[in-house]
């Protein structure tokens, strides 16, 4: 094992998957609990259609991914919160339609333009080939971003995340930390894309949190745990992906939900010892 995960740090571009993902794998942890709880949890999945549209366009235009990908995907991470709030489309059926519609558009601009080649099915299902060296410098310092807003912020996203009404009365601006925490999952979905792909990004922010409250009760400890579940799947999924020639963000996506499983059965099992 030492020998296979050596040889993978030998390659370039393994390196640079390994940086990247790790960190997206640390923001999607950090985020998923407040997401699961608050009843966002398919945002992710949403927001990724979204930027398979956004990432459509780009290679119609020809402009860089991640620049053009962001911007985009973080307004329509606020719109969606917008309508979900304010209006009589509500949570899933709001997600439901900015998905749907954004993919759609992704395939009509793909299919006008380039065609479906291999690129688009990258884009799709992840490659740890697309990141370039501009890549991962962006990402890096975005999920640096990410991560220091959600330490600031930490006491203030908890308190919306569980009573957001009390939050209002007591003066909190809620609706400033729900667009924050929507524009952080945005960027985070963004950055994680490319590696992930579209179908499984969402993966992330989801496994990690739901398994990670199958075995912990407070908040803090089951942020704690997810983010350790979200790196230790990463990088079991990477060193399989490899061994085993498997696409990388289906590894991952596996890995988690081999670790839920488990989890759900020590709850199961614990559940029986104190009824016993």
């Amino acid at each position: 094992m030492i020998a296979i995960i050596t040889e993978m740090l030998s390659y370039t571009f393994l390196v640079r998957a390994l940086i990247v993902g790790l960190l997206v794998s640390l923001c999607a942890s950090l985020l998923g609990a407040s997401l699961v709880l608050k009843r966002y949890s398919m945002i992710g999945d949403g927001l990724s259609h979204v930027g398979f549209g956004a990432l459509a366009i780009s290679l119609a235009t020809g402009t860089a991914p991640l620049t053009l990908s962001i911007p985009i995907v973080g307004v329509s991470a606020v719109f969606l919160l917008r309508i979900s709030e304010s209006s009589k489309i509500k949570g899933d059926a709001a997600i439901a339609l900015i998905s749907t519609s954004s993919l759609a558009l992704g395939a009509i601009i793909i299919a006008l333009t380039t065609g479906m080649n291999m690129d688009v099915c990258n884009f799709m299902f992840g490659s740890i080939l697309a990141m370039s060296v501009a890549d991962v410098r962006l990402s890096v310092a975005l999920s640096s971003v990410v991560i220091v807003l959600y330490i600031v912020f930490y006491n203030k996203i908890f308190a919306v995340t569980f009573d957001e009404t009390f939050s209002r009365a007591v003066g909190t601006k809620a609706g400033v930390y729900n667009m924050l925490l929507a524009i952080l999952t945005a960027i985070t979905i963004v950055l994680g894309m490319r590696m992930m792909g579209a179908l499984l990004i969402s993966a992330l922010i989801i496994f990690p949190s739901l398994a990670s409250m199958r075995i912990c009760k407070r908040f803090k400890s089951v942020i704690i745990c997810s983010a350790i579940v979200a790196l230790s799947a990463f990088c079991v999924g990477i060193v399989l992906s490899y061994w085993y020639s498997l696409p990388t963000g289906a590894s991952v996506v596996v890995v988690n939900l081999i670790i839920f499983i488990a989890f759900s059965c020590i709850n199961l099992i614990r559940g029986g010892l104190r009824k016993s």
